[in-house]
């Protein structure tokens, strides 16, 4: 068995995966994003909890990819890891029916 980025091409070779990936990309971004700033400030979930106000199972659910936050919740987030949250929208390189 190959690595995991091989594995991920041979994955990714079937178009309707490729779709769905693609569909969810802005979630994996949002939750690597939180979880590497958490991890660079050597936060627990607990302690991000408590920063924003929030539950640490959200906290949890949120990073596991099992929960679709709110902007205000993610506002709520960024705050707790001294940061801005920043929304943005992109021309995409194609065009979908």
């Amino acid at each position: 068995m190959g690595n995991w980025k091989d594995i991920e091409v041979e994955i990714l070779r079937d178009s309707e995966t490729l779709a769905e990936f693609e569909a969810l990309r802005p979630h994996f971004e949002v939750v690597s994003q939180i979880i590497r700033a958490r991890n660079e400030q050597g936060l627990t979930q607990e302690e991000l909890a408590e920063r924003t106000g929030l539950q640490r199972s959200n906290i949890s659910r949120l990073e596991n990819g099992n929960y679709n936050p709110s902007l205000t919740m993610l506002t709520r987030v960024a705050k707790g890891l001294g940061m801005e949250l920043h929304v943005e929208f992109r021309a995409m390189n194609h065009i979908n029916p």
